[in-house]
């Protein structure tokens, strides 16, 4: 399967490692900046490679006809090369969010659809052990009644990491916090306790980072269709580095917290049904990667190119990174406007919140 990679930023390595792991025949790279793709290729030990690079993905499109294409540039741009990339012919991974606005979302989802596409948006936590095997427990049942979980995203990012990419921390390409670093955990925390949101009520704040547009800090209370309640809290505020992701979650039987660097360890296991030794399943199904990315972009790939050859749904479709960013703008709109917000939300966009805190 041809395969083509636009972006070539900080997350790239593991996008171009996920697509060489699953054997696809890499066909271009392309950024706007060529120096970022030698980087890339020099961060891989690749020499000599027997694919072309691009600046222009229109071009690279046209050229070499990819299959699939991964897309990995600012978060703002995302919308608008998917919807070029499902024009040509071309299903698509999606880095986080898979767009700024629900409107492009439902662009997406739909081009998709009326093409015969697949659409995976790279929440690759997903498929993390740890979060795999809490979730077969949720799917048998074993927590009974689901009574609430909660979603702590503990971390810290500074000028340096700004300086960057100027575009990170703006309301038109990025969002805060919550839209950039904390919406992995926001994924989770819905597809575990059932989905459907009824109402949202929370706060967000600049408390550390007024050289950005966006927030540095969000609080949030979910409640779900189906009785159960959520509360999220993440920040990039943590002095002096990265403390913790954690992801709760209780029943009426059950209880489990994932930790570590990416929710990769189950540190709690405990259910009224035992059906395995709870230390049994902590070692079994813990992983400990190298920074907060994880292993999950390789079985994530894996998914998507079975999905493909199958004609079925990835496990991250289009809709499942609709509700995730659903979600944080539902946030993004109790906090701005003071009250609870009701879900679905038809419309809303990280530019409805331009100029909620000074810079």
């Amino acid at each position: 399967m041809k395969y083509a990679l636009i972006g070539c930023g900080r997350i790239s390595p593991n996008h171009l490692e996920a697509a060489i792991n699953n054997d696809l025949e890499i066909v271009g790279l392309c950024d706007l900046v060529l120096e970022h793709i030698t980087q890339l290729l020099e961060k891989l030990e690749i020499k000599n490679p027997e694919f072309k690079q691009y600046i222009n993905y229109h071009e690279m499109l046209q050229e070499q006809k990819p299959e699939l294409v991964a897309i990995a540039t600012e978060s703002g741009e995302h919308a608008k090369i998917a919807l070029d990339c499902l024009e040509a012919g071309c299903h698509v991974i999606i880095e986080k969010p898979i767009a700024l606005s629900l409107e492009d979302a439902d662009k997406i989802i739909a081009k998709a659809k009326e093409k015969g596409l697949v659409v995976c948006a790279n929440h690759q936590n997903r498929f993390n052990k740890s979060i795999q095997r809490i979730r077969k427990a949720v799917e048998d049942g074993d927590f009974g009644k689901m009574m609430y979980g909660t979603a702590h995203i503990r971390w810290n990012r500074g000028p340096d990491y700004y300086k960057q990419a100027p575009w990170r921390g703006t309301w038109a390409q990025d969002g805060g916090a919550l839209m950039n670093q904390c919406i992995h955990n926001i994924d989770l925390l819905r597809w575990m306790m059932g989905d459907e949101v009824s109402e949202v009520c929370a706060y967000t704040d600049n408390l550390n980072h007024d050289f950005i547009e966006a927030e540095d800090l969000g609080l949030a209370i979910v409640k779900f269709k189906n009785g159960s309640y959520g509360m999220i809290e993440g920040t990039t505020n943590i002095y002096p580095k990265n403390l913790e992701e954690t992801l709760y979650l209780f029943g009426q039987k059950g209880t489990v917290k994932a930790g570590g660097k990416s929710v990769n360890i189950i540190e709690e296991w405990c259910f009224e049904k035992a059906q395995e030794n709870a230390e049994e399943v902590k070692q079994k199904n813990s992983e400990m990667p190298k920074n907060v990315y994880g292993f999950g972009h390789t079985p994530l790939y894996k998914n998507v190119i079975e999905a493909i050859k199958t004609h079925t749904k990835p496990l991250v479709d289009g809709e499942a990174g609709r509700r995730a960013l659903e979600l944080v703008l539902a946030i993004y709109k109790s906090a701005a406007e003071g009250k609870p917000v009701k879900l679905p939300l038809d419309k809303c966009s990280t530019m409805d919140f331009v100029g909620r805190f000074k810079v």
